[in-house]
């Protein structure tokens, strides 16, 4: 029986399973961004590693302060390698994508308002540090018992360390601990090496390597509406 949940972040409650690369591509190609896809994809590696290693986010930043920063590095990536971009776009941008991660995480807010009345709530993410100020300003961090976020404890997605981090947080055993996430990689596999259940939130990826291989998620949805109805059948309801 599922008696805890730990949920993923980003690309899970703030997309509704979209990748973070594809949104900020969509959003380029609304501004006629003059790069194309591959260059992008490199420039967006380029600054998630740049914000990985250096304090350029700091803990009382807001999602839209991240997705400043963030397209910041991205443009800086695309200057040193000879794009023209204008600065003016960074803003846009930035604007654009916290504009949808807000309408989204206000959509998800109703169900983890009913997750966290059945279930204690524990947030897993690889975050920058600053994960609690994101989760005040979208008016959700109430329903979350701890938060374990990879900046602050030193231990990152995939390495299944950092789930068990958060079981350890709800005091469960791991097989009574179900973990959602929409990352075949960083969530499900390190989830099941953990001992956990598992629901693939199962939209749409970026990067990540098509196996081929059968899932090892315990269920497979295709919309955050669709998680206490996962719950519920994995409990046999």
């Amino acid at each position: 029986m599922i008696e805890g949940v730990l949920l993923d972040y980003g690309g899970t409650i703030d997309t509704n399973g979209l990748h973070w690369g594809s949104v900020l591509w969509k959003s380029y190609q609304k501004y006629d961004v003059p790069v194309d896809r591959e260059t992008f994809s490199k420039a967006y590696s380029y600054g998630e590693r740049a914000l990985a290693i250096h304090p350029i986010i700091q803990p009382g930043h807001t999602f839209l302060d991240t997705l400043q920063l963030k397209v910041e590095q991205q443009f800086q990536f695309l200057k040193d390698n000879g794009f023209k971009v204008e600065d003016a776009f960074i803003e846009m941008i930035a604007a654009d994508c916290n504009h949808f991660a807000k309408t989204t995480v206000a959509q998800a807010a109703p169900i983890l308002k009913e997750l966290s009345e059945l279930f204690p709530l524990v947030l897993v993410s690889n975050f920058y540090g600053n994960i609690n100020s994101v989760l005040s300003d979208f008016g959700i961090d109430r329903y979350f018992n701890a938060v374990v976020e990879s900046a602050v404890v030193g231990v990152r997605k995939p390495n299944p360390a950092i789930y068990q981090l958060g079981v350890d947080a709800l005091q469960l055993p791991a097989e009574a601990c179900v973990v959602i996430g929409d990352s075949y990689s960083k969530d499900i596999i390190p989830a099941k090496e953990t001992g956990c259940k598992t629901i693939w939130l199962n939209v749409q990826g970026w990067e990540e390597t098509d196996t081929k291989a059968p899932s090892v998620a315990d269920l497979e949805i295709n919309n955050f509406t669709m998680v206490i109805g996962g719950i519920n059948g994995l409990n046999g309801h």
